[in-house]
């Protein structure tokens, strides 16, 4: 099991990554590559939020269940990550909580830039995965 007590970010931080300048500058492409390779932290919570708007406890759950208990995101780690993916637009609070709830819980949701990272790590994901097995069936293989 794999748990995360600090900010889950390892030695990038999403501190370190101004926001996105598309929005100033329209005309500009996107690059969402300065947002990757997502923090394990950070990549569980985009997953999980992906589906539905969840509250905090909600997204700890959920986050256990998506990785069969491999990976127990605390508190701390998860409201940290929260607020820096919140301060870049990736997430978002929603403002009415779901009728019949506790209106005192907060819920996030993801946002259509929180999306778009989210699948462009899935991508880079994909060919790392696939990398890796290309290798470990023919670990003398050159690649190119």
């Amino acid at each position: 099991m794999i748990d995360h007590t600090g900010d889950g970010l390892g030695s990038r931080s999403l501190d370190s990554i101004t926001r996105n300048p598309v929005y100033r500058y329209p005309s500009m492409k996107e690059d969402l590559n300065r947002f990757l390779p997502l923090p394990p932290a950070a990549l569980h919570i985009l997953l999980c939020l992906a589906g539905d708007a969840r509250h905090g406890y909600g997204i700890m759950q959920e986050v256990s269940r998506q990785s069969s208990g491999q990976f127990r995101l605390r508190p701390g780690t998860l409201y940290d990550n929260l607020q820096k993916l919140m301060a870049h637009g990736m997430v978002e609070d929603q403002r009415r909580a779901p009728e019949g709830d506790n209106p005192r819980r907060r819920y996030y949701r993801l946002t259509s830039l929180g999306r778009r990272v989210l699948a462009a790590d899935v991508e880079r994901l994909k060919s790392v995965v696939q990398e890796a097995t290309v290798r470990l069936r023919n670990p003398r293989l050159k690649r190119v």
